[in-house]
């Protein structure tokens, strides 16, 4: 969110850098090494260092072709650069040399990118925006880790020389937050926004209801958001999004080249909605409000014709402020909704998510009834699953049903690290670093086909998390890691060379102001 607020600072002692001045009145910073082309998460897929370095001073300019979405690329990049070195940076379509984002045919896919650096200048070159903005970020883990702050630095800003070529090895390559167990606001949203964009990531999942809170304002059923939304877990305030909000929270994304997938959990995890209309109730009696964390006690009425009448309203409307392809509809830990009136449901209920053009994503329990054609099932079991369960997911995918992985004992962030932990939960496991980084997703579920693989999310669900720090703490470092698995080619994957990698990546996590654990598995610089 940083990068949105910061874009022009320091106005009156940009002249001063341009004509070459220091700003601290410090001696000119002593000669550094660029960071090698290689040291970059997600590991890119291929790398071919150069000799000569580019240098980025006073004079560069970020130049853009004449396109409004090279621009809006070429702006983005501006508004981290400016701050740290004091630089004015302009953003132009004239001029040779400097730093130069293009769009032109080539093997790079709708997300891929090619940069290419040496003494003379920089230029990333893909077929698409998102390729120009994925490639901005490789640039930006280039550049010293002094580079995302807010006021000027010493420098030097070295960019290594030579060529890397990068393409996604997934197309799904996902985070979820959880804003109905505790409830974060649009400006939190969009720091986490930020800090995933950073990583490659391409799809934010919002958990915008549960037991614990109903989150976005559904105009035909106002009491879902208005008294469903009144409390979170511990009883706190809650909140929830007006349309308005979410429609800021969609384009702020789609900025980040970031995809949102809302998702409205059901038949089970509804005590918010059942507790603002009593008609959703089979027995027709609302029951109280729900602080705990407790899971599978409740379901919505499948045998009555208005809780149909309910879920198109509401998918009606969501969908009307979602641009993207996805709804997710949950699914999971539906203990309280017999499997017969279960598969009922879900026959229901896609083809409505259909008739409102949208793709249904459901939790991997999706696959005990029948995925419409073209769903996705997000696998969020564990190694110890049992053999039945995983085998109900392969059968699916071996018929044509996607597959997103997030298996809870290797990304859930929300789980502890260590036992010590002050945050998080245990119920998966203790997952450290190494554990949530070394598997492949290719062949992780027996039987699934490596086609079906879509990509991998890591969610992050808040029964113990309350603010930012708290998100943040649990996501770093293990979200790097998750986004590699999702980006980066099968062949680079190796534990030993990546914790050197992320270790690199702490400095600039607190230039960020991230505050990461310090898993003693990496060897994160002492200085």
């Amino acid at each position: 969110m940083r990068q949105h607020h910061r874009t022009f600072r320091l106005l009156g002692s940009l002249l001063l850098v341009a004509t070459g001045a220091s700003l601290t009145g410090a001696a000119p910073a002593q000669a550094a090494s660029p960071t090698p082309l290689d040291r970059v998460v997600p590991a890119p897929a291929s790398v071919a260092p150069a000799e000569s370095p580019y240098r980025i001073t006073g004079g560069t300019r970020i130049r853009v072709d004449d396109s409004r979405e090279t621009r809006r690329v070429g702006d983005y990049l501006a508004a981290i650069l400016r701050p740290s070195t004091g630089y004015p940076l302009p953003v132009t379509a004239e001029g040779t040399g400097g730093i130069r984002l293009r769009l032109a045919q080539g093997p790079f896919g709708a997300e891929g990118y090619r940069l290419d650096s040496g003494g003379k200048g920089v230029t990333i070159t893909a077929a698409g925006p998102a390729g120009l903005f994925h490639g901005v970020q490789t640039l930006r883990q280039l550049l010293p880790a002094a580079v995302e702050k807010d006021s000027v630095q010493p420098g030097p800003w070295l960019v290594a020389g030579g060529t890397i070529k990068d393409t996604p090895r997934y197309g799904w390559r996902g985070a979820m937050l959880d804003v109905s167990r505790h409830f974060f606001s649009v400006d939190q949203v969009k720091r986490y926004i930020d800090q995933l964009a950073l990583y490659k990531i391409n799809k934010l999942h919002l958990h915008l209801s549960d037991d614990q809170g109903w989150r976005i304002a559904i105009d035909s059923w106002p009491r879902l958001a208005t008294y469903g939304g009144s409390t979170q877990v511990g009883g706190g305030p809650g909140g929830h999004y007006t349309k308005a909000d979410y429609r800021e929270i969609v384009r702020y994304a789609a900025s980040r080249y970031q995809e949102v997938v809302p998702e409205i959990d059901m038949p089970g995890h509804t005590n918010a909605a059942l507790a603002s209309y009593a008609d959703l109730n089979c027995n027709g009696v609302a029951p109280p409000l729900y602080t705990g964390t407790d899971v599978g006690f409740s379901s919505l009425c499948v045998g009555k014709e208005i809780t149909y009448d309910f879920v198109d309203d509401v998918i009606r409307e969501l969908a009307a402020l979602t641009p993207g392809k996805y709804l997710h509809i949950g699914g999971d830990e539906a203990h309280s909704t017999s499997h017969e009136d279960y598969v009922k449901f879900m026959d229901r209920v896609q083809p409505i998510v259909a008739e409102y053009g949208k793709t249904v994503v459901g939790w991997h329990q999706l696959t005990g009834a029948t995925p419409a054609k073209g769903a996705l099932a997000q696998y969020w079991g564990l190694d110890s699953t049992s053999a039945q369960e995983k085998a109900q997911v392969a059968k699916a995918a071996q018929n044509g049903t996607g597959v997103i992985l997030s298996p809870a004992d290797r990304i859930y962030l929300d789980m502890k690290y260590t036992a010590d932990t002050p945050l998080g939960l245990d119920w998966a496991g203790l997952v450290e670093v190494k554990r949530s980084y070394d598997w492949d997703p290719g062949n992780y579920l027996p039987g699934v086909p490596s086609s079906a693989v879509r990509g991998v999310e890591a969610p992050m669900w808040t029964e113990t998390l309350t603010k930012s720090a708290d998100v943040e703490y649990m996501a770093f470092p293990r979200l790097a890691g998750a986004a590699e698995l999702g980006w980066s080619p099968a062949a680079t994957h190796d534990w030993e060379k990546y914790k050197v990698r992320l270790a690199a990546q702490g400095s600039r996590w607190e230039a960020l102001g991230i505050d990461y654990y310090r898993s003693p598995q990496v060897p994160w610089p002492t200085a």
